[in-house]
């Protein structure tokens, strides 16, 4: 099977706040557990190929080899009788409340035995990303203090990064067990660091190294000598870094990455960093992973409030797409395009410190299942590209297997009025038996 992967995602993010009492639930808090017919009903509607998707960790993962997967099953049914090629998402910047959080060294074994058991009951599904946003998920967690244990130093972030890490790297060789064809995508954050003065040049190159540091260790690529150095003062025993550099799973992989706005930083005289806007850009910042990992790429994350001239979303995708073409002419293999997500996200305003659950307007559609003016654009751009990107330019094609029969839908009509919406949510919530009654990024 040989396409360019169009997605878009359903976020299942769990974090906790003000110490574990706080349990952050994107799928609840988005209306998704009440309403995932019809939303994977939008998704095929609206002409994408391909669907970021997990279970909530913590609501799954109930004690050590112990699940409930009453909404996976329901869930996962549902998607596999659609034409979408799922990537299961399985650890999103959270774990169950009996694991604690990112500190934790039993996490890595606990949730490779969760990934091995997720693939056992869903063989079909072939693309996984096991840990979401490693890098982003340990600075938040460990270094800035928002999330999960809200620690603030260099060792909290070095314990978390290794701890996911690993998390991710036992959970390919448990999924790989049972479906020795699985393929990979590392979903990270591509970031960049400029200096606004020559006085802080050194700090911005150091950052610059830090950001790469979760990709290295995972695909088992030698740090500089200064990471190694930090790396072992703030954690790291010489035993662990051994283990990445044995586990070479790279055939496996593909570099997934997310990029933002908020991606690039200015760091400012006195050491703080600063937004910078996209000054280099997706296709400047994504030729520099690939030249270091050099491994097919998926656009894996993007996407931008509506604004309010309600144009901003769509300028955005425009710019972002115009890279992805831009590089994938120049030779870079990139195999698909994300926007992320499907419907507008809670609290993403002030990155899921805070909990106010006000709706930020970023998604392909509102929360009312209304599409917006970038879920248009997008459904176009589709139309416009899918039949001419596969042939179009050198860039290689994954090793997808053959998708499950599924009931066939057709994805060329128009996107569905709000009436037809408000009706398939009627019947919708007929079926559902396994729903459930909280520095910006996205």
């Amino acid at each position: 099977m040989a396409h360019f992967m169009f997605a878009t995602g359903i976020e299942n993010s769990t974090p906790t706040l003000q110490g574990g009492r706080v349990r952050v639930d994107q799928m609840r808090d988005c209306g998704h557990d009440n309403h995932y017919e019809l939303d994977f009903d939008l998704a095929v509607d609206l002409g994408v190929n391909t669907l970021r998707y997990g279970a909530p960790l913590h609501r799954t993962f109930t004690g050590p080899g112990q699940y409930d997967w009453t909404f996976a099953d329901a869930t996962f049914g549902a998607l596999r009788r659609r034409p979408l090629l799922v990537i299961a998402d399985l650890c999103h910047f959270g774990v169950p409340d009996w694991l604690g959080d990112f500190q934790n060294p039993d996490f890595p074994e606990q949730f490779a035995a969760y990934a091995g058991a997720f693939a056992r009951r869903y063989p079909w599904v072939q693309l996984y990303t096991p840990v979401n946003e490693m890098y982003v998920c340990a600075l938040f967690s460990g270094k800035y203090g928002w999330w999960n244990e809200a620690l603030t130093t260099d060792r909290g972030f070095v314990t978390a990064l290794k701890h996911l890490v690993r998390a991710n790297v036992l959970a390919m060789h448990a999924i790989l067990e049972v479906r020795p064809n699985a393929l990979f995508i590392q979903s990270e954050s591509t970031e960049q660091y400029h200096a606004r003065v020559p006085g802080v040049l050194d700090v911005a190159a150091f950052l610059n190294e830090t950001r790469f540091l979760s990709l290295d260790l995972n695909y088992g690529r030698d740090v500089s000598a200064r990471m190694l150095e930090y790396l072992l003062d703030n954690g790291l025993t010489r035993e662990e870094y051994a283990f990445f550099l044995g586990h070479r799973l790279k055939p496996h992989c593909v570099m997934g990455n997310d990029y933002y706005v908020t991606n690039e930083h200015c760091v400012s005289p006195d050491g703080h960093l600063e937004p910078s806007g996209d000054v280099f850009g997706y296709a400047m910042i994504t030729r520099e992973y690939f030249d270091r990992y050099r491994l097919p790429v998926m656009h894996s994350e993007t996407n931008a409030p509506e604004g309010p001239l309600g144009r901003e979303a769509v300028d955005w995708l425009t710019k972002v797409w115009a890279n992805v073409i831009r590089i994938r002419n120049d030779g870079v293999p990139v195999m698909g395009f994300t926007w992320y997500s499907l419907t507008d996200q809670v609290d993403w305003d002030t990155g899921l410190r805070e909990r106010h659950l006000r709706p930020y307007p970023v998604g392909l559609f509102d929360l009312e299942r209304r599409v917006r003016p970038v879920g248009t654009a997008y459904r176009d751009l589709i139309r416009a590209w899918q039949d001419v990107l596969p042939t179009q330019s050198v860039a290689l094609t994954l090793p997808l297997a053959p998708a499950a029969p599924v009931t066939p839908r057709s994805s060329a009509g128009p996107l569905p009025r709000q009436e037809q919406a408000e009706d398939m949510g009627r019947e919708e919530r007929g079926r559902v038996s396994a729903g459930r009654a909280g520095v910006p990024r996205r």
